[in-house]
C-alpha cells in the first residue's frame, strides 16, 4: 500500500516465512484472539449466504472460518505475493477453492474496481497504512452490512512501541512503518458512511470494533439489495 506499505516492504515483512509460520500456527491453534471475535460477531449475527472482503487477509484464517459459519463466498485482497501458494494449499485442503477469489493489489487505490461485499474484515490492517480515514472509508464504501476492524489501542505505551519499532525498521533500511492512528479518525470515518458500532472489544494487543449499516425506515436488517 502507498507510503507505509510498498510492495517491496511489506514483503520483507510478510514473506514466505511468515506466510509458512501463519499456515503452521493456523493448524495447530486455530484462529488467533482477536480473530476469533471477529469471526464470532460476524457469525453471531448472521452470515448464511453473505459476501465477504477481507484487506490483508495473508493466509485466509479468517475467510475459511466465516465460510464455514454458511458465507457464500470470500474475496482477498493482499499485498505480498507470498502468501498466495499456502494461501491456495488451505483452500484446496478445505475443499473451498472455487468460493474465494484472490487479488493482489493495493485496496485504497483499487477500491473502485472491487465489488462490495456484504461483510468487510481488515484484521490487523489499519496499523499498517499512513491514512486511516482513507483506508476505512473505503472499506465502509464497500460493506453492505457490516465491517469489522482491529486495530492497536490509541494509547502512550503502543505508540511509543511503534516508534521503537520504526526506528529499527529505518535502521534496518526496510520501508515499511506502523501506525497507532487516533481511534476517533477511525470511527468517524466508519461513521460518516452510515456505519454504527455494534461491538468494541479488546485483546492485550488488538482493539476490535464492528461496524452495522443503520436500519433503513420501515425495518429490515439493514442488508442492501444485492445486484446478483
Amino acid at each position: 500500500m502507498a507510503g507505509c506499505c510498498t510492495p517491496s516492504g511489506y514483503r520483507k515483512i510478510f514473506g514466505e516465512k511468515t506466510a509458512r509460520r501463519d499456515v503452521r500456527r493456523y493448524q495447530r491453534r486455530g484462529l488467533d484472539r482477536a480473530a476469533r471475535r471477529i469471526v464470532g460477531f460476524l457469525a453471531g449475527r448472521g452470515v448464511e449466504g453473505d459476501s465477504v472482503l477481507e484487506v490483508g487477509g495473508g493466509i485466509g484464517a479468517i475467510q475459511l472460518e466465516l465460510l464455514r459459519a454458511g458465507a457464500a463466498r470470500a474475496t482477498n485482497v493482499e499485498l505480498s505475493p507470498e502468501y498466495e501458494p499456502p494461501a491456495g494449499e488451505l483452500l484446496r485442503e478445505a475443499g473451498l477453492e472455487e468460493r474465494v477469489e484472490r487479488q493482489l493489489g493495493d485496496f485504497v487505490r483499487d477500491a473502485a474496481e472491487l465489488e462490495p461485499a456484504d461483510d468487510v474484515v481488515l484484521h490487523r490492517v489499519v496499523c499498517c497504512y499512513p491514512d486511516s480515514e482513507a483506508l476505512v472509508s473505503a472499506a465502509a464504501d464497500h460493506a453492505r452490512r457490516r465491517l469489522v476492524l482491529s486495530f492497536p489501542p490509541d494509547t502512550a505505551l503502543f505508540r511509543a512501541g511503534s516508534a521503537v519499532l520504526n526506528a529499527f525498521l529505518a535502521v534496518t533500511r526496510t520501508e515499511f512503518r506502523t501506525f497507532v492512528h487516533p481511534v476517533a479518525t477511525i470511527l468517524s470515518a466508519a461513521r460518516a458512511r452510515g456505519l454504527e458500532p455494534a461491538l468494541d472489544t479488546r485483546t492485550p494487543m488488538w482493539r476490535i470494533v464492528g461496524f452495522e449499516r443503520a436500519r433503513r425506515e420501515g425495518g429490515g436488517d439493514g442488508r442492501a439489495q444485492r445486484d446478483d
